[in-house]
Formats: C-alpha cells, structure tokens, sequence
C-alpha cells in the first residue's frame, strides 16, 4: 500500500501451506523487529491497532463473519471444537490464536483453498510477506508486538477468502486487540477465573467485566458456566449493551451419559459422541462450542458430531506416546502434557487424573514449570494427596521471568507435595525412571511456554519465541 488506504493485491498462493523444515530466519527476525517497537508507556486503549489497520485499508471491516471468543481458560478448546465442526460441515475457516506452541506460524491458520479443505498455519513466506508490510505501513510508530501482529492476521485474513473467522481474544476482551470487531456474527465467553490479575484487575468481577468488553449491542453471546461472581458480572455488563445471552444452565448445558455426549439447548437435544479432547472440563467446553454452533446456524448435527471426534488441540491432556521424551521412561509408563498454568486449570487437570486413576491407578508424577506471575499455590494445591512427587524445571527460553524451579518446588513443599529441582524437562523424566522403574503416569504441565518447548523437543526443532 502507498498510501492510498487500499489493502494490499498480493499473490498469496502459499498461505496455509505448513513452515515445515524450512529455515524460520526470516520470521524470527521480523518478530524480534516488532518486539522492539514495544512503547514505553502502555495507554489503556484500542487506538494503535486502529490506526494502524486504518492504514492499511481496514482489513477488518472486509472480513466473513467472525466469532469472537473470550474467557479464561478453554477458549482455546472452543476454538478447536468450533473449527473442527465448520470444517466438517465443509465451510473454509480463518482462526487466530495465541500464543503459539512450537512455531508463531500457529497462531494464523488460513482456510484452505476450496470448500471441505481444512485449514493450515500460514507458510513460512507468507507470514514474513504480511509482517514486512505491516511493518512497512506501521513506519516504526509505537505498538506492542501484539497488536501489530494481529493487524497482519485480520489483513491475511481480508485477502483470503473463507466463510467464518474465529478470533480469540489474547488477554482479558475490553481492551484486547481484537476487540475491533465492531459487529461480530457471535460472541463467546468460556469459563472466566482469576489469572493476568495483574493486568485485568484484582477480583474476579473485575476481570469477568474486561472479558465481557468483547459483547455487543445486538450481538448474541454464549456464556459458559461461570463462578456465580463472574456470571453477574457478564450479565450486568451485557444488560448495559443491550448484547442478548445464552447462559449454560439457563438455556443450554451438557453432559455425559451412557457414555455419549448429550447437549440441551432449549427444547433441542444433540446425542454426541464424547469429545476427542480429554477430560470432564471437556465436556463443558464441548458444550459451549455445540450451542455456539447450533446458535450460529447453518451447521448440520453429522458435521457437528464429526467435529467433536476429529478435533485437535495440542497440550491439552495431549498423551505423549513415541518420541525422545518418552523414550526416557519405561514402555509401561503414561507421560501427558498440557499447558494448564492457573488454579482453574490445576483443578480441571487434578480432576482428569483423578478419573485416569480411578479407572487405572499409577503413581502420578508432575513435572512443573511456571511463569513468574502465575499462582504456584493455587496451581499445585489441587494435587495434594492426588501426586506423589513434584519435579521443578526451568522454562527454557521464556519470553518473561518464570518462576526459579526451587520456588516451584518451595511452594510443592509447602502442599505437601515431595519435591526435587531438576535441570531440564529431560533430566526430570531420567530422574523418575530411576527412583521409580516400574509403571507410573507422569503429567508435564504448569505453563504453555514449558508445552511449547516439549513439543519442539518431540519435533527435534527449535521453538521460536512468544
């Protein structure tokens, strides 16, 4: 663009097609180049983003239909269970995600070229082509790396077309940088808990209300199942936009029964297969995503019942079978891996390996590692009486200060938790098979950088930088 207020004509052919081995020099650095545009002082605000996607012809105003989706925790699953299901249905399928496990190029999967392809993460060309522009339209003007990469997400978006866009929201929803849908076709709202308390407020209805910001006037919103605080946070903050909602346990809820998942909204009843994502905080997040589908329209019962079973989403409960991680412990050993980094999520984990136990007993191992300003506490207690040891590991490479593994180990210690630090993810998993040879289920978890990381190890790759 020069000026003009015109999106970019570009050929772009190879968007969607996977990085793969090839060389991630280039996106490596045009990410480092964003970081450095970071402003000193961070004005509360939608303004840069705005000014910047106005530069660029506003790709956003040119964009499918989108459902945006905010929460705490599982707005991630819905994402997938969401796409999973449009896909199914044939429909082509845009979704921005964050962060990113292994590769940046995740966080912008592009619908496939015809209907019933399913979508990929943008190619290695591709995303190093709509940063530089970005970039170049940018002109070095303060903006977090954020913001300007989800401007290039909406503007790869705008030049591709497809039938749906999923948006998740990064952090909180009011204030986020997606929030510049103005009128998207429907929003979502996953279970809302305290985490990012530093930024999104100190008690949970503050945060539930900077979650809420995503709901509009007019706007249908499902609404998971809440914290009865959070809930009337929503609800007041929905009455004041006039935004209609669909509440689970008011209009919709599901289950599980017979084994099958069962799902009510109003006076409709699905009978599904179970989700392919394990765990019962699943089956929740399963729900929410068929009621945002069946609310949504258009999307037929075999498709939706096709995307539960095909869904993936990496590092949540992800078993890991083959590969040199778990070459490290015996064959009758179980290693899991999931990214769960908050108390909300230490319960749903504590539940899932309870239930694992019950139909399988083992002797649980974690190996934990957490970001600086995550809830070690809150996150481990879950555990106590369930996990016989706690291996504390460092976060290689992580975009912020995590927590020193003897603080991991400290507060393990303090829940009563047997604890031990160990260098690597790796020297944890040695460390296990010697003390304890015999069958045991080990789970890696405490931070999604820490998950990333593994991946990449399982991938013999280096993971580029959050």
């Amino acid at each position: 663009m020069n000026g003009s207020g015109q999106i970019f004509d570009c050929d772009l052919a190879d968007l969607g097609d996977e990085p793969g081995d090839v060389n991630l020099a280039k996106s490596d650095e045009r990410l480092a180049t964003l970081k450095s545009l970071h402003p000193k002082l961070i004005d509360l605000s939608l303004g840069r983003i705005e000014r910047l996607l106005a530069r660029l012809g506003n790709p956003h105003h040119k964009l499918p239909p989108v459902i945006h989706i905010a929460g705490t925790n599982g707005k991630g699953s819905v994402t997938a269970f969401l796409r999973a299901m449009l896909e199914a249905d044939g429909q082509r399928v845009h979704a921005y995600t964050s962060p990113h496990l292994v590769r940046f190029h995740e966080r912008i999967v592009l619908a496939g070229n015809a209907p019933g392809e399913p979508g990929a993460p943008i190619g290695e060309d591709a995303l190093v082509d709509i940063l530089t522009r970005t970039e170049a339209i940018n002109a070095g003007d303060d903006i977090t790396q954020f913001e300007i990469t989800t401007a290039a997400a909406l503007l790869a978006f705008a030049e591709r077309p497809a039938d749906v866009v999923l948006l998740e929201v990064g952090l909180g929803g009011r204030l986020d940088a997606t929030n510049v849908i103005d009128r998207p076709a429907l929003c979502v709202i996953t279970p809302v808990s305290m985490d990012h308390a530093e930024k999104l407020g100190a008690t949970l209805p503050l945060i539930a209300r900077e979650k809420a910001g995503i709901l509009k006037r007019g706007v249908t919103a499902v609404i998971a199942e809440q914290d009865p605080l959070g809930e009337a946070a929503i609800v007041e903050t929905a009455a004041a936009v006039a935004a209609p909602l669909l509440m689970w346990g008011q209009d919709f809820q599901s289950y599980e029964q017979n084994g099958r998942l069962v799902v009510q909204l109003r006076e409709e009843v699905l009978d599904l297969p179970m989700p392919g994502l394990i765990g019962r905080h699943q089956i929740g997040n399963a729900g929410t995503a068929v009621a945002a589908a069946l609310t949504l329209g258009g999307i037929s019962e075999p498709a939706i019942a096709r995307g539960l079973v095909d869904v993936r989403w990496p590092a949540r409960f992800q078993r890991l079978a083959h590969g040199p991680l778990p070459d490290l412990l015996s064959p009758a050993c179980e290693l899991w891996l999931d990214g769960g980094h908050n108390p909300a999520g230490g319960e749903a984990l504590a539940r899932t390996l309870a239930d694992l136990e019950d139909r399988v007993s083992r002797p649980l191992h974690l190996v934990v590692g957490m970001m600086g300003l995550k809830d070690i506490h809150g996150f481990l207690v879950h555990f106590r009486g369930l996990a016989k040891s706690v291996t504390a590991v460092p976060i290689p490479g992580a975009h912020e200060a995590p927590h020193a593994p003897e603080a991991v180990a400290g507060a393990a210690a303090a829940v009563g938790i047997p604890t031990i630090t160990a260098a690597s993810v790796a020297a944890a998993l040695r460390a296990l098979q010697r003390g304890e040879p015999g069958p045991k289920r080990v789970l890696i978890c405490g931070s999604l950088y820490l998950a990333g990381q593994v991946l990449a190890q399982q991938e013999g790759v280096e993971a580029q930088s959050n």
